[in-house]
């Protein structure tokens, strides 16, 4: 991959999506930064050079995806498009009997359904620019934990559809990666709280105090999680690699935790499992 090479960022507004499409903007790349609102699309302009452009993203909404495409199209010709990072994301948390099952669709339709959506979108750019696909993943595509049940479940998905996708597309010289942070200082910590707080307050007071002291525990290891947090800069880094390094990983575990869920925790029994995480997650 040259400089000037044309790459979409999905969820770009915020978080790793925003630090990748700056940090790639400086080294040379002409970035399409998919965002969801006006205001985000200025912040990046002020941030970037004029080789960024924001373009309206939703992953979910497949006329967004069209139109995202045939811009992209337009402006990248004969060159096609040389990576694209599905990195759009939300984490919706709560106990699988009292989420909504609202709230579990939207969880699948953004951290997974969108992804494949925008990645068929763009497959036909990325075959002519024989480019790279990077999946941001997660230590929960490695280990299902209580109480991040469906957000386990999308990153799950998301792995399986990084794995499959790499061999189908590898003959028109795609390759395909997965990155998989622990926790990372991004806004998904405060807006993954919001989100709980907003669905517990539609809650049966019955059901929820059924879950109640495990949720509480849950919410003191997030904000563990939370105050140690890698900086992003880790993930912009493997993401960089993925996209840049003439022989990228398959797989990149960002941290000794992250390896030890993927790795380590798949080597052992159920039970002893169970026990490993309940005990980290400090629940019943």
């Amino acid at each position: 991959m040259k400089n000037g090479s044309f790459i979409l960022i999905t969820g770009a507004s915020t978080g790793i999506g925003k630090a990748c499409a700056v940090e790639l903007d400086r080294r040379g790349f002409r970035i399409f930064a998919g965002v969801r609102s006006d205001e985000a699309a200025e912040r990046l302009r002020a941030e970037a050079s004029e080789r960024l452009t924001p373009v309206r993203l939703d992953v979910t909404d497949a006329a967004e995806i069209a139109a995202a495409a045939e811009r992209v199209s337009a402006a990248v010709g004969n060159a096609g498009l040389a990576g694209l990072v599905n990195n759009a994301g939300i984490s919706v948390p709560g106990p699988w009997e009292l989420l909504p099952i609202e709230a579990i669709r939207e969880q699948l339709e953004v951290n997974f359904i969108g992804q494949v959506a925008v990645t068929r979108a763009f497959l036909p750019l990325l075959r002519k620019g024989r480019g790279r696909v990077v999946n941001i993943s997660s230590i929960n595509g490695g280990m299902a934990i209580p109480y991040l049940g469906a957000y386990s479940a999308s990153k799950f998905a998301l792995e399986a559809f990084n794995d499959s996708l790499r061999n189908e597309v590898r003959n028109f010289g795609i390759r395909v990666a997965s990155v998989a942070p622990g926790a990372i200082d991004t806004p998904i910590w405060s807006k993954s709280e919001k989100l709980a707080d907003r669905l517990s307050s539609g809650v049966d007071p019955q059901a929820y105090a059924l879950y109640q002291s495990d949720l509480e525990a849950m919410r003191r290891a997030a904000e563990r999680s939370a105050r140690g947090a890698a900086p992003v800069g880790r993930a912009v880094k493997a993401v960089i690699h993925a996209l840049t390094a003439k022989r990228p990983k398959t797989h990149y575990y960002l941290g000794w935790d992250v390896r030890f869920c993927f790795k380590i925790l798949k080597m052992v029994s159920d039970r002893f499992r169970d026990r490993i995480v309940r005990r980290l997650m400090g629940v019943r």
